[in-house]
């Protein structure tokens, strides 16, 4: 027994002195721990200083029914429930059992309300007993935040989110997404917790031991009565065309800032909304909307001009045993026509003639506009451009013929828009944009100002020519049905198969990618716009000018009648020295004669009128221009209202 007793000494000693503070701090971290606070990310707001995303907090409120004493708990249960019957409804007393009921059944984190908004949190934490505080009252308050998207489903995907799952993965789509890390998450603040059984823990003290920090304000470039726009006439042809998905960038040609960019597919419903970033992210052959690209490459070099002849035939055409067709035969036409006509075998033949031979003469040129690059555009996610040269496993003699008319090529729409942009802006090729700055309240962290990608893309010559045949395209070419009258547009249709690698197959079952890039107006280009729609029912139709034109159509002239343009003028005051001259001797000649007869001969008779009645004189007029003669002569004094006539 004596033997045993030491034993037990020892070990008692040996967990006090020696082991201690290891089992201290283990039973400590089992009670109590630090919880992470999350901070209130930034808010994502457009051009003008609308709301596009911001962070709500959310409280819950709970009750430690044990905590307060009994004489506390007893003097103000009537008086809680009295002020919860208001809040919820529900009869006092049944807020007064319930809050019983959990003291009885020591319930150290009794729900009282769930999900409130701030002035509702504010309300409660004044009711009786819970204005008392944590350690007096029981209170016990925990905050959450929500994004919203005050827009809701409109350019959802390109203002974006940042979500992180129990693993611990980031989805980080849109501009939220993108400069969440950086910017808009803030720094997370600490709040001691003690756990109270039941895998339930309540915080100890009625703050925040760290306190958290805000993240910083992000201002975009998105313009909501534009996105407004450019989201419900993609969306009407959609449902029109029943496509499977589509999308419709507007650009500020100038300056390169995104003013709307909609996305929009399919669901199993039938019903559309923002499913992925198809114009950021989803790369794809470009059709004949890269006929532009194929020509300005030819007329660059030099080896064509605008009206060098190219035969397209009857409207079939082989190249290297493979046949190209148009939609109806052209015979011989110019280069230019080709274009405006959208002949794939105008096109094909002019490339192939020109660089059969020499084919990286041609992909060279593609690259000198950076086409095979990423713009790296501030959305995570962007598609990459697939440029094939020689030695590429998917290059063969019909590359070049092939890429000529936007086949086995592939681009994003934005990267095809940034293109068209520089065709608009004068040849200088700017970077997309869709941040403006980030901000702290009024305070400017960081600015982002207009990059140059190109600051020419070809001479003067050719950019004048492509400008004008992109013009004949909407006033006569494959995009007529989109002309208006009221206001101009250029640029370029296009309709490209899509899912056609098994032929049979898609023979049995048709897809298309049905395009439209070009800016508008003509003259003063103020905007860029594409619209691309996939699969659309070829039921209903698929052509670029059927399908995506009206919607590009439709976006021009909503922003030309809604957001009207505006222009600067320097000074409205332009000095004219004969206008000068004639106010000084009409003013000293008024300042000279107060009682004599001035001579008004061969003055404007309303300036006649004007000095003559200043005298004090009545004047009559007789006809109108400059005065001929008057009844007084000069030099003769005059009195007060005495009647003097003019003739003109």
């Amino acid at each position: 027994m004596f033997v045993f007793a030491l034993a037990v000494v020892f070990k008692l000693c040996s967990i006090q002195f020696i082991q201690g503070d290891q089992y201290r701090s283990l039973a400590e971290e089992r009670i109590v721990k630090n919880v992470e606070i999350p901070a209130n990310r930034g808010n994502v707001y457009s051009a003008d200083g609308s709301l596009l995303a911001t962070s709500i907090p959310k409280y819950d409120i709970r009750l430690d029914a044990i905590q307060p004493k009994d004489e506390v708990f007893n003097k103000y249960i009537k008086a809680l429930g009295d002020s919860l019957s208001n809040y919820s409804g529900k009869p006092s007393s049944y807020h007064q059992n319930t809050i019983k009921k959990a003291r009885k059944n020591k319930n150290r984190y009794f729900l009282l309300a769930r999900n409130i908004s701030y002035s509702d949190y504010i309300r409660l934490r004044n009711f009786p007993l819970l204005e008392l505080g944590a350690i007096r009252g029981g209170l016990i308050v925990e905050q959450t935040t929500r994004r919203e998207h005050p827009m809701g489903g409109i350019a959802e995907r390109t203002i974006g989110y940042e979500k992180i799952d129990e693993d611990g993965n980031v989805t980080r789509p849109g501009i939220d997404g993108y400069f969440g890390v950086d910017y808009l998450r803030g720094k997370n603040g600490k709040r001691l917790k003690q756990k109270i059984g039941n895998g339930q823990w309540k915080p100890i003290v009625d703050y925040n031991q760290v306190e958290p920090q805000d993240g910083y304000d992000v201002y975009t470039t998105i313009d909501v009565n534009i996105q407004d726009i450019a989201h419900h006439s993609l969306l009407g042809q959609l449902e029109k065309y029943e496509a499977d998905h589509g999308c419709a960038v507007v650009m500020d040609v100038k300056t390169g800032e995104i003013k709307a960019i909609s996305n929009l597919g399919r669901n199993k419903d039938g019903e559309y909304y923002e499913r992925l970033n198809y114009a950021v992210g989803e790369s794809h052959e470009p059709g004949s909307t890269f006929k532009v690209m194929a020509i300005m490459a030819a007329l660059e070099d030099k080896v064509i001009d605008t009206s060098t002849i190219v035969d397209t035939q009857k409207g079939t055409k082989r190249f290297y045993g493979r046949t190209i067709s148009d939609t109806r035969g052209y015979g011989e036409i110019s280069a230019a026509k080709a274009l405006e006509v959208s002949s794939n075998i105008g096109l094909a033949t002019i490339v192939d003639e020109h660089y059969s031979d020499r084919p990286k003469k041609f992909i060279n040129r593609v690259k000198s506009w950076s086409l095979h690059e990423p713009l790296g555009v501030t959305i995570i996610g962007e598609g990459k451009p697939i440029i094939p040269e020689p030695g590429d496993k998917i290059w063969s003699k019909n590359a070049l013929p092939s890429m000529a008319y936007g086949y086995n090529l592939q681009m994003t729409p934005l990267q095809t828009l940034a293109f068209y942009n520089a065709i608009a802006n004068d040849g200088e090729m700017v970077k997309p944009r869709f941040i403006k700055a980030v901000k702290e309240f009024d305070r400017e962290i960081e600015t982002f100002d207009k990059e140059v990608i190109n600051q020419k893309i070809c001479s003067d010559k050719t950019l004048r020519e492509i400008q004008e045949i992109l013009k004949n395209v909407v006033l006569r070419g494959t995009g007529r049905r989109m002309y208006s009258k009221n206001f101009s547009m250029a640029g370029k249709t296009g309709t490209a198969r899509t899912d056609y690698n098994n032929y049979e197959e898609w023979l049995k079952d048709r897809k298309y990618v049905s395009s439209f890039a070009g800016y508008f107006p003509v003259e003063n280009p103020k905007y860029s716009c594409i619209v691309v729609i996939h699969k659309p029912s070829t039921k209903v139709g698929y052509y670029g000018a059927d399908v995506s034109g009206p919607v590009f159509k439709r976006i021009a002239q909503k922003i030309y009648t809604e957001t009207p343009l505006i222009d600067e003028i320097e000074t409205l005051e332009v000095v004219s020295a004969e206008v000068e001259a004639q106010y000084e001797s009409f003013y000293n000649t008024a300042q000279k004669y107060k009682t004599i007869m001035p001579d008004v001969i061969g003055l404007p008779t309303m300036d006649a009128l004007a000095l003559l009645e200043n005298m004090g004189l009545k004047v009559k007029v007789e006809g109108i221009g400059m005065v001929k003669s008057q009844s007084i002569n000069k030099g003769i004094k005059v009195k007060p209202n005495e009647i003097v006539v003019l003739s003109s």
